[in-house]
């Protein structure tokens, strides 16, 4: 039970970290204020003023939300992957640690981290002030399949055999070093 708790704890924690996130209104959330009062952003006019495009069937634009709201733009959209990368990392942690089988770690954490990810879209239905979007879903499902691919290469996956690997690098460097002397 301690081991599942261990585990399974931090993955619930930081779903409910979003569930309250996403819980709030905007107007609590709202960046520009800050943005606005501590980092000049005349350059965002300078160098994007021009760059326009479509998300979720709005306009994005510097002359549409203004240079704070299209910086925040970008802020919530990078937050949506890294939250999303990091409740990937715990699921695989945890399904790792928790189920004895390594095949479909990589896709269950995916899928579980996407189907949490759509259900909070939902969940922000009903929540004033906030929108569900399609998109948001997909940058989220985005941010897991990084944190999956992060976890298992980073964290999880051994490495072939790092004396062997060091010795070898040992030699290489002592072979350079009398190559020179």
């Amino acid at each position: 039970m301690k081991k599942l708790l261990l585990y399974w704890g931090p993955v619930l924690i930081w779903m409910g970290m979003i569930f309250y996130s996403s819980s709030q209104p905007y107007n609590d959330q709202d960046i520009k204020p800050m943005l606005l009062d501590t980092v000049e952003l005349g350059w965002v006019s300078i160098y994007f003023s021009e760059l326009t495009f479509n998300y979720a069937g709005e306009v994005v634009s510097v002359n549409r939300l203004g240079e704070a709201g299209y910086i925040e733009f970008f802020i919530r959209k990078g937050a949506h992957v890294t939250v999303y990368l990091i409740l990937a990392i715990f699921i695989y942690r945890a399904i790792r640690i928790t189920i004895k089988t390594r095949k479909p770690i990589l896709f269950y954490s995916w899928l579980l981290t996407s189907i949490y990810a759509a259900s909070d879209e939902f969940h922000q239905g009903f929540t004033v002030q906030r929108s569900p979007h399609v998109e948001d879903v997909m940058l989220d499902s985005a941010g897991a399949i990084l944190g999956v691919i992060l976890a298992h290469q980073l964290i999880y996956k051994k490495p072939e055999n790092r004396s062997s690997h060091n010795a070898l690098q040992k030699k290489i460097d002592l072979g350079n070093v009398k190559k020179y002397h």
